[in-house]
């Protein structure tokens, strides 16, 4: 089983061409959405509140099929407004909580291969603190896969977050993050650069999604890239979130999950890594033709 440790919160999408509407959001959620649609278990351990937001992303997760961890509380559910500029992409504020009050971690890792964490969730404090321990206690057992979808509005010290992100890349094993995140985090030199040296820090794999130009991989065995299908995009909320939970998906159908399959995962092959990210790049495609935060499921990934 899958457990997934974040942020959930409510996307409010703003444009100038279409009115205003609301759709339950936050990386890590959307990750566990997306893994559940695509009909793997999976469990969100993450918080929100008990008011109309909160009623809203606890029907999305109960919908979906994903266990959650902990019931609404009385803090605010997290705001996301993203402004949408002609061309579709976004642009982020957010107002937001982010606390991990009372993890049983030994109940929660039950069961679970395979841990994913990042966003906000790896950064922002008090919250920041008890994802590293969980990631840390849930290692030997599980895989780790770590997406830092920086947040510059929220994380403005871009050392810190650099320091932040590499303490995740060290005890990762499948790590995925964007072009955008590696230019913000290391601006003097290429993403490619960068991608290879968070290889050499530990994980198995690290992959770059660079929108249109499509994902590029580096694992032990080499270097691969896969062309972004083409779609008309109607927006881009979502389509990173939508690629982490295809690649995640598979992993666990190579049965490439879990600590004691770590050797395996470290061996995958160029051909393995190039089917992984381009089942991923076709599942951000469906994402991005449709509003929202939608990610598919498997019937519609082609």
């Amino acid at each position: 089983m899958l457990t997934v440790i974040g942020e959930a919160l409510v996307d409010e999408v703003v444009s100038d061409t279409a009115p205003r509407r609301s759709h339950p959001g936050g990386s890590p959620l959307n990750v566990a959405v997306g893994v559940a649609r695509m009909g793997r278990p999976v469990q969100f351990v993450g918080r929100f509140g008990s008011d109309t937001y909160g009623a809203m992303i606890a029907e999305h997760l109960r919908s979906n099929s994903v266990l959650t961890a902990f019931e609404a509380d009385e803090l605010p559910t997290s705001v996301a407004t993203a402004v949408l500029d002609p061309a579709g992409g976004a642009r982020y504020t957010f107002d937001l909580e982010w606390t991990l009050p009372g993890l049983d971690l030994p109940a929660l890792l039950d069961g679970t291969t395979m841990l994913h964490t990042g966003s906000i969730a790896s950064m922002l404090s008090p919250g920041a603190g008890h994802v590293l321990h969980a990631v840390e206690r849930a290692r030997p057992g599980c895989t780790i896969t770590y997406d830092p979808n920086c947040r510059p509005t929220i994380i403005t010290d871009v050392s810190y977050a650099r320091e932040q992100a590499e303490k995740f890349v060290a005890l990762g094993d499948v790590v995925k993050a964007s072009d955008e995140d590696l230019r913000w985090l290391y601006p003097d030199e290429p993403v490619e650069e960068s991608a290879r040296r968070w290889l050499a820090a530990g994980p198995s794999i690290v992959v770059v999604t660079r929108g249109s130009k499509g994902p590029w991989a580096v694992a032990a065995s080499g270097e691969c890239e896969v062309a972004a299908p083409a779609v008309t995009v109607v927006d881009t909320v979502g389509a990173g979130d939508s690629f982490m939970s295809a690649l995640l998906v598979g992993l666990m159908d190579r049965e490439l999950d879990g600590g004691a399959r770590r050797s395996d995962l470290a061996r995958v092959s160029v051909t393995e890594l190039r089917e992984l990210i381009s089942f991923a790049a076709r599942a951000a495609a469906v994402t991005v033709s449709r509003a929202g935060a939608n990610p598919p499921y498997r019937r519609e990934v082609l």
